[in-house]
């Protein structure tokens, strides 16, 4: 009995000159999602991956737990991207976060929330069950996966278009990319769609690792490993001292540098290159007057008082001795009553500022998502259909945008494929009926 892919390539060599309807290039997020949606609207499509299982990258992501989208509204999860909050709009709210969780939810997933980030995860805690809900609701609305088939380009052909493969070419009408970006490479994500987009003359920012640990070359920063802050604003200095960007998340101190939500989202512009500094405030919701004022009242306490009492309730101690060496203190935990008004000043200056100097940032093997990629301007951000290009669409991570920590890329990837998938589903229907029957059939997963 034949396989279900020799089937397959028989009906292929059975129609020469026909075209394939749509073929939908990884199985991903984003591609399991718009393959989906168009073979619920009558549409016969099919989807090319090149590793030997689809959702690789769903199950590794969120610690295997997958943060499948965010708390947040729509408006709310497109300021989070920056300069492509315009772009990203009207994608988030055609599908916006509540839409993703009722999806999900009508496939058998429940979720879960995870309020102090904005956090959405199945209520298994299991990437994997994420990745199966997909993948089956994929299967019973017929769309066929082809499984280890990797793409070498991609080519306009007459109307349509033309995917090469090992062996093969394959014509289709439409071609929509979903191949993912650079990161986590083990798990298939090798940036091949960026070649494939140069080859098209369309201009792609250069990728670079995103929501990545940073690098410090500083010892006193390695030997606080392990010591994390929950409450903490991260701002990214530049060369200058200007403050770039910033996130009240928590950072975490590592052998390395610095990792956690608060450092990871700032990563994408430490990857560029150039000159950074990340200052933590250790108290953020303290003024730096009222703080002053408060080490002033504790120096002039009966017996003085040390800097771990006066502040209560707040970061590590391995924290506050390290503000203390910047201030120029030799004491882990000084006196206050010892300190001049300039030692108190320099103090607070590093309680709301610890200056940790960065390096750089680790490899693609440690980072969760690309920054970089397809030039937005060359996207129509309603149909996510490139304007250059008819009949090409290009969604998910291998667009330059990348979110921070939080399911917002996930949410991103989701919508990019929900509006693409719309727009594909209201074109004409395909006039090739005899090739559309001919991939009907399931294919190999």
């Amino acid at each position: 009995m034949p396989s279900a892919q020799m089937w397959f390539r028989r009906c292929l060599c059975a129609q020469i000159g026909c075209k394939l309807e749509i073929i939908v290039v990884g199985a991903g997020a984003a591609g399991l999602w718009v393959a989906e949606r168009l073979a619920r609207r009558g549409r016969s499509v099919l989807l090319l991956e090149k590793t030997a299982r689809a959702g690789t990258k769903i199950l590794a992501s969120g610690g295997t737990r997958c943060n499948l989208t965010t708390t947040l509204g729509a408006d709310d999860a497109a300021k989070l991207f920056g300069p492509a909050e315009r772009f990203l709009q009207p994608a988030l709210r055609a599908l916006p976060p509540a839409a993703v969780r009722e999806r999900f939810h009508a496939l058998g997933v429940p979720t879960v929330e995870e309020p102090a980030l904005e956090k959405v995860f199945p209520a298994s805690d299991r990437a994997v069950d994420v990745r199966d809900a997909l993948l089956r609701a994929a299967r019973s609305a017929g769309v066929v996966l082809r499984c280890n088939t990797e793409v070498r380009a991609v080519e306009p052909s007459g109307e349509g278009w033309t995917v090469a493969t090992p062996g093969e070419r394959i014509a289709c009408e439409k071609l929509v990319l979903c191949a993912g970006g650079a990161s986590y490479p083990r798990t298939g994500c090798t940036g091949d769609g960026y070649g494939w987009l140069r080859a098209l003359d369309l201009p792609v920012v250069e990728p670079v690792p995103a929501l990545v640990p940073l690098r410090s070359g500083a010892a006193w920063v390695h030997a606080l490993s392990g010591v994390s802050i929950q409450d903490t604003e991260a701002r990214l200095l530049d060369a200058s001292g200007q403050t770039v960007a910033r996130r009240a998340r928590p950072v975490l101190f590592t052998h390395v540098g610095l990792s956690g939500p608060g450092a990871m989202d700032l990563s994408a512009m430490v990857a560029r290159g150039g000159a950074w500094t990340i200052a933590l405030d250790l108290l953020p919701h303290r003024a730096d007057v009222d703080l002053q004022k408060s080490l002033v009242e504790a120096a002039g306490r009966p017996g003085g008082c040390r800097l771990i009492r006066a502040i209560g309730d707040g970061p590590p101690a391995r924290l506050l001795a390290a503000a203390a060496h910047q201030a120029g203190i030799a004491e882990d935990n000084p006196a206050l009553h010892q300190l001049d008004r300039s030692r108190r000043i320099r103090l607070v200056e590093a309680l709301k500022g610890l200056r940790v100097p960065i390096s750089g940032v680790l490899s693609w093997d440690h980072a969760e998502v690309t920054a970089g990629g397809l030039a937005l301007g060359e996207v129509d951000r309603r149909t996510f259909e490139v304007r250059r290009r008819p009949g090409l669409y290009v969604v998910g991570e291998l667009l330059d945008l990348a979110g921070p920590i939080g399911g917002l890329n996930f949410q991103a990837a989701f919508s990019s494929a929900e509006a693409a998938a719309r727009h594909i589903g209201s074109c004409s229907t395909c006039t090739n009926r005899s090739s559309r029957r001919a991939y009907a059939a399931p294919g190999p997963t």
